[in-house]
């Protein structure tokens, strides 16, 4: 929603001197999304000022009309200036811009020779100044305005506004118009509002001025209407409405079309104009028939749905009611004659027509999201009188006024409400109090009975309310307080056991993916699946994300191969994978789960019912591999992946599930996807839990991988428990720390010598690490000095330095009686 600050400072008595930070503040806090803020002296840059033509030359010899003119422009001498238009004459005020100055979009005016002449400067257009889609000619400005030549002419032509743009969430229409934002603003800074949509409007009359039936209440739960005839066809719109027109991203197409569109601005309400010696017969406003076509103004004949509501005359429909009008019956060059609309729409239908024709209208994005019923006649009485106090004509006195609107429902709020889900404490009366600035009709004490406004279709529940006060009441003063952490007893053993399984994976080079759980219909046959399988029995969604797409899985295979196919088709060759996630097997039934309702808790058979069809959902794990398991380099040949890779992958899951490697077997089977004459069973303690192996060619084929590709599924689910392994105790007590270097002959492995070390050392050893190798001539040939880092620690108590140094001598004595190691200085 685009607009205007002087707009809306026509119902809304803002502070005088309110900054573009504190607006932005404002609306921020009232729940909009500021998109920009622009001053719009700022997009014009230099010297804009007044001038006074005081010659005209009309140069011949161009394919176009040339003027080379001189205009006063309040400087010692008058400035030259070369410009094409033809709309103003010797003595008219004009806007001109002076080299060096910048027109919105980057256009910077300089002095050139152009024409044969020299310009300096230019003679300025409302488009060229952002203000219009006028390109017809230069802004001419009228003998009334009190500005001299060389005046700034920003406050002249109105460059002295400053635009607002907001982003308004789907559940508050009101909010997209002037109206509305000027009304929350009000609330807002507790300064008046004038409220536009309660300017007084005649009622409808029993005599009409147009036949129409509304054959569908539901659709169209109002109909009004107006004719004016006789207007001048080429009557232009007022400037001050093209520039809020413009200003608000609408072009402008001529006075009564740009009318309905100010309004639409304005009030929040959009409206529609007929050509009136362009309809055939009466009115008729109804849902589509199937078959039925129309072309819209956009020029596309759509092939319109039995949901979609139309206006029809006697040859059909001619308006796309609510989104786009038609091409036979809309305002064009020359009517005089037109039938102003103002209806009121189911916003359901309004939104799912505008994204089944993909449609979305300025008018649609309004009525989806909820127009204030009540502005029918308001908006018909304004239409009428600005058309005719600029375009002549008269207004027929005859109204058509079908009004099914039902009034807003009672909402029942009790009072604490608000306090319990904010947090803040809120009296009945304060609730009261913010409910009734948006427009409520509040009473009652401990129960509140509030009537929200017309504009507020929104308002349907407490919950609705209580996010009023919340907003009202201000955001910012919410405290922000952590819930209370209730006790937990951490991971289940299942999910340490999923962890640990993945870290070791992880560690093994497998790369952990997340694919979605849908797969397509024919997923089974890729994977050679056989007939009676019964992973070939699939859950199919009602509402799926992607119809190409509709089933679960039943296995975790394919997603993972796809994922795969993906990564080879962006460069990726030697590729290891693995994923962990749920599978689904449905159980089948001959009757549907019984429809539970929100009005009471089920029952214990109705929920066991609901539950019995209900898919298993066991967790599986499944990895797929194919190029170099180890790479090729200048360290030697690589080796490709193959099917014992698969094997030991299954191995590694189950070693980090806490199996131990004595209750794991494998052997040799046949199984879909794999290759008959590589593929093993993984069973633990007799029970098969997955596969691994080498998938058969005809699925690698399918899925358009590498041959030798491999892959393994197990369930995880189908696992023993892993045991339960208690943490060691932690000393509280200092640590002390001892380097040792030992000089020994320079075969023997350091490992060996840490492993005499921790021998000798005993239990106060803590820690031993290498952390220095030494060698040299002083040592002897063959000798080398290794460095050890020893930490001691007790249980129980802080060690003595005695303790300490016994403990040292202790390892370095076993080193020296194992491998004639010295101490290096000793």
């Amino acid at each position: 929603m685009k607009t205007s600050l002087s707009w809306l400072r026509e119902y809304v008595e803002l502070p005088a001197g309110i900054t573009a930070s504190e607006l932005d503040a404002a609306l921020t806090n009232l729940g909009m999304e500021v998109e920009g803020i622009v001053d719009q002296a700022a997009t014009v840059t230099g010297d804009l000022v007044v001038g006074r033509v005081l010659t005209i030359e009309e140069l011949t010899g161009f394919k176009k009309p040339i003027r080379f003119t001189t205009v006063d422009v309040g400087r010692d001498t008058p400035q030259e200036i070369v410009c094409g238009a033809r709309n103003f004459a010797e003595g008219d005020l004009v806007v001109v811009i002076l080299p060096g100055g910048e027109l919105p979009g980057g256009f910077k005016i300089g002095a050139r020779k152009t024409y044969g002449r020299n310009s300096h400067g230019m003679i300025c257009s409302a488009a060229e100044l952002g203000l219009s889609g006028d390109h017809s000619g230069i802004i001419v400005l009228p003998s009334s305005v009190d500005a001299a030549p060389g005046a700034d002419a920003r406050p002249v032509v109105g460059l002295d506004e400053v635009l607002i743009e907001v982003e308004i969430t789907p559940d508050r229409g009101y909010e997209m118009s002037v109206r509305g934002i000027a009304r929350e603003l009000a609330t807002y800074f507790s300064v008046p509002f004038t409220d536009p949509g309660l300017t007084a409007a005649p009622a409808g009359t029993d005599a009409v001025p147009y036949a129409v039936d509304v054959q569908d209440t539901v659709g169209c739960d109002r109909f009004a209407a107006r004719v004016v005839r006789g207007i001048d066809p080429d009557a232009p719109s007022p400037e001050w409405m093209q520039r809020r027109l413009v200003a608000a991203g609408i072009r402008t197409i001529s006075l009564p079309v740009d009318i309905t569109n100010y309004l639409m601005l304005e009030l929040g309400q959009p409206m529609h104009v007929f050509d009136l010696n362009r309809l055939k017969g009466g009115l008729v406003v109804r849902r589509a028939h199937p078959g039925e076509k129309l072309t819209t103004l956009d020029g596309v004949a759509r092939v319109l749905d039995v949901e979609d509501m139309v206006i029809c005359d006697e040859t059909g429909p001619i308006s796309l009611a609510a989104v786009m009008g038609g091409e036979t019956s809309e305002w064009q060059q020359g009517t005089v004659d037109v039938l102003l609309e103002a209806a009121h729409w189911d916003p359901v239908m309004v939104g799912r027509t505008a994204r089944r024709h993909k449609l979305f209208s300025e008018a649609a994005k309004r009525w989806e999201r909820g127009v204030d019923p009540r502005l029918s006649l308001v908006a018909l009485e304004r239409a009428v009188r600005i058309l005719t106090s600029h375009a002549g004509g008269t207004a027929d006195e005859r109204i058509l006024d079908i009004d099914h609107v039902a009034s807003p429902a009672v909402v029942r709020l009790p009072a604490t409400l608000a306090s319990k889900i904010i947090g803040l404490e809120f009296s009945a009366a304060r609730v009261a109090e913010l409910l009734t600035r948006i427009g409520c009709d509040v009473s009652g004490d401990d129960e509140l009975e509030v009537v929200p406004p017309s504009w507020r279709p929104d308002l349907v529940a407490p919950i609705d309310l209580v996010e009023e006060v919340a907003r009202l009441g201000g955001y910012n003063e919410i405290p922000s307080v952590l819930p209370p952490a209730g006790a937990s007893r951490g991971l289940t053993p299942g999910q340490r056991q999923r962890r640990s399984i993945g870290r070791a994976l992880a560690e093994n080079g497998y790369v952990e993916v997340l694919s979605y759980p849908f797969v397509a219909p024919g997923t089974a046959d890729a994977l050679g699946l056989a007939a009676d399988d019964p992973r070939r029995s699939a859950v199919r969604l009602t509402n799926p994300l992607s119809e190409e797409e509709p089933m679960l899985r039943t296995s975790l295979l394919a997603p993972l191969l796809g994922t795969l196919k993906r990564n080879l088709g962006r460069g990726r060759r030697d590729v290891a994978l693995f994923e962990a996630g749920t599978v689904f097997r449905p159980h089948l039934a001959a009757t549907a789960p019984p429809a539970l309702g929100v009005d009471r808790r089920p029952t214990d058979e109705e929920w066991a019912t609901a539950n019995a069809i209900v898919p298993e959902q066991p967790w599986h794990l499944a990895v797929v591999l194919t190029g170099d398991i180890d790479p090729a380099g200048w360290w030697g040949d690589g080796r490709a992946a193959s099917w014992a890779d698969a094997i030991e992958a299954a191995r590694i899951t189950i070693a980090a599930a806490g199996v131990p490697a004595s209750r794991v077997t494998v052997r040799a089977t046949e199984h879909a996807p794999w290759h008959p004459g590589r593929c093993a069973e993984i069973l633990v303690d007799d029970t098969v839990i997955g596969h691994a192996g080498e998938l058969h060619p005809s699925v690698i084929a399918a899925f358009e991988l590498p041959k030798r590709t491999s892959a393994a599924e197990l369930d995880l689910d189908a696992l023993p428990a892993a045991p339960v392994i208690d943490a060691p105790l932690i000393s509280t007590f200092p640590a002390a720390l001892i380097d040792v270097a030992l000089v020994l002959d320079r075969g023997i492995p350091a490992a060996d010598v840490q492993a005499a070390l921790a021998e000798g050392a005993g239990e106060l050893l803590e820690s031993v690490s290498l952390f220095d190798v030494y060698e040299s001539e002083q040592l002897g040939a063959d000798k080398r000095s290794l460095a050890y880092k020893l930490t001691f620690r007790a249980a129980d108590r802080t060690l003595t330095s005695e303790e300490t140094i016994a403990a040292r001598d202790a390892a370095v004595a076993v080193t020296a009686s194992r491998f004639g190691a010295v101490l290096r200085g000793a």
